[in-house]
C-alpha cells in the first residue's frame, strides 16, 4: 500500500514552496524505506523549483542530498537492515543493464538515469519526489551506507557536491605532486579544495573576490589567484596539471586553459550552458590540452567518497535550517549568502505539522 508522506513542494515557478502531503509509491522487494533526518539544499533544487531548465512538472518536492534511518526493507534486500543510517543522492534508478550501468556508472546510463525528484518512475510512471519530506522509498542499489563516525548533517551534501568533485579528481588520476586549480569558491569549489588536498595535490583557488583569500586558505588551499588580476594570471601560465571548474554560469575559460601545462585537463562540473566566449582551439591543440566534463558519480563511487571523507575527516561546511525557512534559504542562495550548503533538519517538518 502507498504511504502518505509530508514535505514541502513547489506548485508553480512563481510561488514559494509550501507544505504538501502526497503518496509515496508502493514498496517493492528490492526497496529500502527511509525516515529522512537531514536533506541538503542544492542550487539544482532552486533551478528545478523555478523551472529554470524548462523541464519541471508540478507539484515537485526537491531534495537529493538525503540522510536517513532505515525503517523497513524488502524481501530481496541484503545490504541494509532496519536501523541503519543511509544516504540517497541524485539518482534513484537507471536501466541497470547497459554498459554504463554494468560498469557502476549509473549516472551515464545509456537510457538516462531516474532523478531523485522530477522523473517518471521506470515501473509505474509516477513522478519521483525528493528529500524535502519525512520519508522516502528507494531501491537498494541506489542507497549508500553512511560510514561510522561521519557527521551526518555535513555528510548530506557529500551526496551531490562531494561526489561531483571527487569523481573527476579520481577519474583523471590526481595524485601527490600534481598541481590542481579549483575555479570558484562555492559549495562545489570548497569541496574541490578539500578533496584535492586529500588526494595529495598542491591546490590553488581561483576567485574573483579578494575577500575569499583567507577563507580559501582556511579550507586548505595552498595558494589563491585573483582571476581578474592579469598579472597574477600571467604568473601561472603553463603551471597546472588540472583545472576543476565549478562555476555554474558562463565565463571565459581561455585564461584557465593557458594556465595548464601541456596535456593538462580542464574539467567542467558546474556549467550546463554553452561556453561563451568561445574556446580557442589553439589553446588546446598546441599543448595537447583536454577540455572535459564530469557529472556526479555512480553508486560504487558514491559509497567510496563517503568512506574517503570519513577516513580523512572531510566535511562540507553547512548551515542548518528549519524547513519553514526554505524560501528564505533560496533567496539567500541567489545572493550567494551561504557558506557553503544549507541542510534542512527534518525534525522541523514534524514541528511544522504539529
Amino acid at each position: 500500500m502507498p504511504t502518505v508522506a509530508k514535505g514541502y513542494a513547489a506548485h508553480s515557478a512563481d510561488k514559494p514552496l509550501s507544505s504538501f502531503s502526497f503518496e509515496r509509491r508502493d514498496s517493492r522487494p528490492d526497496d529500502v524505506s527511509i525516515d529522512i533526518l537531514y536533506c541538503g539544499v542544492c542550487h539544482s533544487d532552486l533551478h528545478f523549483a523555478r523551472d529554470d531548465w524548462g523541464m519541471t512538472t508540478y507539484p515537485v518536492v526537491p531534495g537529493h542530498e538525503i540522510v536517513g534511518r532505515v525503517t523497513a526493507v524488502g524481501s530481496d534486500v541484503s545490504q541494509h537492515k532496519v536501523g541503519d543510517i543511509v544516504g540517497v543522492g541524485c539518482m534513484v534508478d537507471s536501466c541497470r543493464h547497459c554498459a554504463a550501468c554494468n560498469d557502476g556508472l549509473e549516472q551515464y546510463c545509456l537510457e538516462g538515469f531516474t532523478m531523485t525528484y522530477g522523473s517518471p518512475d521506470r515501473h509505474d510512471g509516477t513522478l519521483t519526489q525528493g528529500g524535502y519530506s519525512d520519508a522516502i522509498v528507494v531501491s537498494e542499489r541506489f542507497v549508500v551506507r553512511m560510514p561510522e563516525g561521519i557527521d551526518l548533517k555535513s555528510a548530506a551534501p557529500l551526496l551531490c557536491a562531494g561526489i561531483t568533485t571527487y569523481s573527476p579528481l579520481k577519474h583523471y588520476g590526481v595524485k601527490p605532486g600534481h598541481k590542481v586549480g579549483v575555479i570558484g569558491m562555492g559549495g562545489l569549489g570548497h569541496m574541490g579544495v578539500k578533496l584535492a588536498k586529500a588526494f595529495g595535490a598542491e591546490v590553488t583557488l581561483f576567485t574573483r573576490s579578494e575577500s575569499k583569500v583567507e577563507e580559501a586558505k582556511r579550507q586548505g588551499a595552498d595558494h589563491v589567484i585573483i582571476s581578474t588580476d592579469e598579472a597574477q594570471m600571467a604568473s601561472v601560465e603553463g603551471n597546472f596539471d588540472f583545472m576543476l571548474d565549478t562555476v555554474p554560469v558562463q565565463h571565459d575559460i581561455n585564461p584557465y586553459l593557458t594556465a595548464l601545462k601541456y596535456d593538462g585537463v580542464h574539467i567542467l562540473v558546474g556549467l550546463l550552458e554553452p561556453i561563451d566566449p568561445a574556446v580557442s582551439g589553439g589553446a588546446l591543440i598546441f599543448k595537447r590540452r583536454v577540455l572535459a566534463g564530469s557529472l556526479i558519480g555512480g553508486m560504487p563511487e558514491t559509497q567510496e567518497v563517503l568512506d574517503f571523507c570519513a577516513k580523512h575527516n572531510i566535511t562540507c561546511d553547512v548551515e542548518m535550517i528549519d524547513i519553514r525557512d526554505i524560501n528564505t534559504a533560496y533567496e539567500r542562495m541567489i545572493k550567494g549568502d551561504v557558506k557553503y550548503r544549507f541542510v534542512i533538519d527534518m525534525a522541523t517538518l514534524k514541528e511544522d505539522a504539529a
